[in-house]
């Protein structure tokens, strides 16, 4: 049986309750786990207080050689991991490789910047003194993650924390723990101390973490709803917060645009994951000369797509995660379909034994999706894309930006005007111009509206976990 990792204990939960972590392709049990509460996550976040001590108090550039080392080590089991992370997800094996591997790139991308904080100088009017302005970790920071990329969502949070001096207590997704507890797990065998990291696992955590005195950071990906709920409880306690909330991305393509790149860029961006991402293609706008085109190469993107157990080596989209989830987008699509839209591409559930145990799904695509349906105004959180004709730049950015959400965008285009345009005017926190939706380390990460705030990524998130504090020194002159 799994177990819960507060400093340097292995621990089951203080309840004696545990839960079963099922495979999303089979609804075979991969492990049994704790189901921990307050009184774990209050355990952790006092071992985390007491590393932070010492963590915080480290030569900034030992902090740096330590999470490097640890982070090679990781690198290491990225094959073991990715493993685990098929069997309690449902992604590919590709897509876990991938997934596990940045876990350990994104930690040693934040060592990098262990020993990069820094101040200033400032001439105050009085001679005799002068100011600076220095930056200190925050303390204990809580992390809650979702299951849809539980390492790469971690790993966001947890590499800038920890690189900045700070210690963590961080919530895995309740079907998705297994693979981060091995993350966490080759962190330390690789040299990270006990107590920098602390996991606890269960549902009943997550509002631990929000309302612990001791914890005054939270980092949270998830949904809107749950971004609300986790602010209001934060606000109570004036704890700093980052939400990176849903999505409805919007694509616009051009006339000019390659529409082969554009397909490609379009069907990865929509599909991969099995659609279960919050940045990912989730609205696409055609300009009318290109519609036909583009679409018969979409299609034949989408029919290679063989649903299938993620570990099997010619699957090419694992199943979705749970049958809830499954349910929400099959409702989405078919309230297209009452609504006058129709099918394209896909539209049903695979067939065959293979198939019965799991939460497969075909990808779809729908064309003629009426203003007002749900595909449009909510987040479609599964492998189905809505598309509309338009006739000009002007008509793809109003569409565009009437939704709720402002996470990603991305355009299509030769024009250099009408890419300069779009990075004006979509009302998202991330803009990709002819390029495929990858989010860079090197770039802040972060939504705008009903997306969230706060960034993860790139040196703006590495210094989201630290403090600013105004120092006077006198008796100079």
């Amino acid at each position: 049986m799994a177990t819960m990792i507060i400093e340097g204990e292995r621990t089951k939960a203080a309840s004696g309750k545990t839960y079963e972590v099922r495979n999303p392709a089979t609804s075979e049990v991969v492990d049994e786990v704790p189901a921990g509460g307050p009184a774990d996550v209050d355990k952790a976040a006092k071992a985390a207080a007491k590393a932070f001590v010492t963590w915080s108090k480290l030569p900034s550039n030992k902090r740096a050689e330590i999470l490097h080392k640890a982070a090679l080590h990781m690198l290491q089991k990225v094959e073991e991991i990715a493993i685990i992370l098929t069997k309690e997800q449902g992604k590919t094996i590709l897509e876990s490789r991938i997934e596990a591997q940045r876990f350990g790139e994104n930690i040693a991308w934040f060592a990098d910047l262990a020993d990069k904080i820094h101040g200033s100088h400032v001439a105050l009017p009085d001679t005799t003194t002068y100011g600076l302005v220095v930056r200190k970790p925050i303390g204990v920071c809580g992390a809650i993650v979702p299951w849809n990329f539980p390492l790469t969502l971690a790993a966001n949070k947890v590499a800038p924390a920890i690189a900045a001096g700070n210690t963590v207590v961080l919530k895995p997704a309740s079907t998705t723990p297994l693979s981060t507890l091995a993350c966490i797990e080759a962190l330390i065998e690789g040299g990270l101390p006990e107590g920098v990291v602390n996991v606890v696992l269960g549902q009943a955590t997550g509002e631990a973490i929000v309302e612990h005195p001791l914890i005054r950071k939270i980092a949270l990906t998830g949904s809107t709803p749950t971004g609300r709920r986790v602010m209001a409880k934060a606000a109570e306690h004036l704890k700093k917060i980052t939400l990176e909330l849903g999505g409805s991305d919007p694509c616009i393509v051009l006339h000019d645009a390659d529409i082969e790149a554009a397909a490609k860029a379009i069907s990865i961006g929509r599909f991969f994951n099995c659609g279960q991402a919050c940045l990912a293609v989730k609205r696409l706008y055609v300009q009318e000369g290109i519609y036909d085109a583009l679409m018969e190469k979409l299609v034949a993107r989408a029919a290679k797509l063989k649903p299938g157990n993620g570990l099997e080596k010619d699957s090419r989209m694992g199943p979705m995660h749970t049958e809830t989830q499954r349910a929400e987008v099959e409702a989405q699509v078919k309230d297209a379909i009452q609504r006058g839209a129709r099918f394209v591409y896909g539209g049903s559930r695979p067939e065959g034994d293979s198939y019965d145990k799991g939460w497969f799904i075909e990808p779809a695509i729908l064309e003629n999706v009426p203003d007002g349906a749900r595909m449009w105004t909510e987040e479609v959180f599964g492998p189905a894309l809505p598309v509309r004709k338009i006739k000009d730049l002007d008509e793809g950015l109003r569409l565009a930006n009437d939704s709720p959400f402002g996470l990603g965008s991305s355009i299509w285009t030769a024009s250099m005007p009408a890419a300069y345009r779009a990075v004006q005017e979509l009302e998202a926190g991330y803009t990709w111009v002819n390029a495929l939706q990858i989010a860079h380390d090197e770039l802040p990460f972060g939504g705008t509206k009903q997306s969230g705030f706060g960034k993860e990524h790139g040196v703006e998130a590495f210094l989201q976990y630290t403090e600013e504090k105004s120092v006077v020194y006198g008796g100079v002159g």
